[in-house]
């Protein structure tokens, strides 16, 4: 094991979340709702964004291939509902300017395959990974 991550959250969608070591403190709200924190679908958007680009930079180091500066990776979490089920659906629009499509394709591909986030959810929600 390399890490734990510990959060305490009290009130559900309408409460607080705080991590062991308070570097994270937030406030939580209803997606779409009139309170002032953020939501959880928002947090997964920016934790899976977040090591995707980390493990991007590691495929791209086997390929000695330098990343850009402004590479980017606008992640959109839909909370949708079908029949009084709720689930999640994820499309993660990566940005990788200066890179041929072909390479960038292959290098994308290849993320998912390792990142941390891609690995849990595999098989369970809907994903599309967008080169853009």
């Amino acid at each position: 094991m390399l890490y734990t991550a510990k959060a305490y959250t009290m009130g559900g969608r309408d409460g607080a979340s705080r991590s062991s070591d308070g570097r994270l403190d937030v406030k939580l709200s209803r997606p779409g709702g009139h309170g002032n924190g953020t939501n959880p679908e928002q947090l997964f958007a920016a934790g899976w964004s977040g090591c995707f680009i980390s493990a991007m930079a590691l495929e791209a180091k086997k390929r000695k291939l330098a990343l850009p500066e402004d590479l980017a990776v606008d992640a959109e979490v839909d909370l949708c509902n079908a029949d009084g089920a709720y689930f999640i659906q994820v499309r993660l629009n990566v940005s990788l300017p200066g890179i041929g499509r072909e390479v960038a394709q292959a290098l994308v591909d290849d993320t998912h395959q390792t990142c941390i986030y891609s690995k849990a959810t595999r098989g369970n929600i809907d994903v599309s990974i967008n080169l853009v």
